[in-house]
Formats: C-alpha cells, structure tokens, sequence
C-alpha cells in the first residue's frame, strides 16, 4: 500500500468518524453546525499537510532518481570511452 493511500484513507477515516460523533452527540442544531465547521476546517488543514508532505517526499525522490540517473548515464559514458581507447585502431 502507498503511503499517499494511507495517508488519504487516514484523513477521510478522521473526518467521517468526527462528523458521525457530532451528529450522534446530544446538542443543538447551532452548536452541530458550529463543531462540524470547526471539524472541517481540521480536516481540511490536515489535508494540506498530507498533500505538501506527499509533494516534498515526491521532489525528493526525484530529485534523487535524476541524481542516480547522471550518475548512471556518467558510468556508462566512461565504459564506453575506456573500450574504445582499448580497441585495435585501423589505419
């Protein structure tokens, strides 16, 4: 499982557990709709913070990946340089 899976499961699991308690709750209307603002808003933030964590994790594994790749294409480049000063020169 990914963790942006996780991570967006966790959150709708948080927000439809927090709304059933408040329409479960013993309360007044004003009161329902005053904790279900102050519950999104929550959610909400949480999002955001899932969302701008999942992006940095994501530029950093791509960031790394280009990295591995120069790194690689480097490698390969010098392997291939090294055989053909090796090979027999034809005149």
């Amino acid at each position: 499982m990914s963790a942006g899976k996780f991570i967006a499961g966790f959150i709708v699991g948080g927000v439809v557990g927090a709304v059933a308690g408040i329409l479960l709750a013993p309360q007044s209307g004003e009161e329902t709709r005053e904790k279900i603002k102050e519950s999104s808003q929550k959610a909400y933030d949480k999002a955001q913070g899932a969302v701008k964590e999942i992006q940095e994790k994501a530029e950093s594994i791509s960031n790394e990946m280009a990295k591995k790749g120069e790194e690689l294409i480097n490698k390969i480049q010098g392997m291939i340089d090294k055989q053909k000063n090796q090979a027999p020169q034809e005149n």
